[in-house]
């Protein structure tokens, strides 16, 4: 029997607690892995995985094809790291030592960059946009091709073309920030 196995995911979702654990510990190395290959290995990684986990165990009930439990369970990793990435999220506590100050005093760390990789996303199609969204949770591109009903060829292309664009905008961006940024 596989591990997300859909019958399992029934059993689950009719109130099975072992079950439900086992689903969600065979989703816990999936998850560490997409989460580890997007920002490394870490607390952070850690702490998004126990997030995307505690949605899935959430949202268990809500899933009406049971077979789709992996791609559910990667779409609530997705929104986990986009909130990551837009700053939004934050550890649950954070320890203070009053003899070292905060290593981000004003609370802001990257999150410039991650809005400006965001307003780099925004240029693409909404189309392109999916298409890289699904690459980047994994899926290969013939699944993509026949999810979208158009050929690998083109969803190859358009993974091409979205990277061109990607790559550009984040130049003009990176370009607009040199020039206002005072000369040292």
């Amino acid at each position: 029997m596989h591990a997300l196995d859909p019958q399992a995911v029934v059993r689950a979702q009719q109130g099975d607690e072992a079950e439900r654990e086992r689903l969600l510990a065979a989703l816990e190395p999936i998850l560490r892995s997409f989460f580890r290959s997007r920002i490394g290995a870490g607390p952070d990684a850690d702490d998004l995985v126990q997030n995307t986990l505690i949605r899935v165990h959430r949202g268990l009930e809500a899933l009406q094809n049971p077979a789709r439990l992996k791609a559910f369970a990667m779409k609530a990793a997705l929104f986990e790291l986009q909130d990551f990435y837009r700053g939004r999220y934050s550890a649950r506590e954070s320890l203070y030592d009053p003899d070292r100050p905060p290593s981000d005093p004003a609370g802001v760390g990257s999150a410039g960059l991650r809005l400006d990789l965001e307003r780099a996303m925004s240029t693409l199609t909404p189309h392109a946009r999916r298409i890289v969204e699904l690459r980047e949770l994994g899926f290969p591109y013939a699944e993509i091709a026949e999810t979208l009903e158009t050929t690998e060829a083109a969803v190859k292309m358009q993974v091409k073309r979205a990277f061109e664009r990607l790559r550009d905008a984040l130049v003009a961006i990176v370009l607009a920030i040199l020039a206002t940024s005072p000369s040292v």
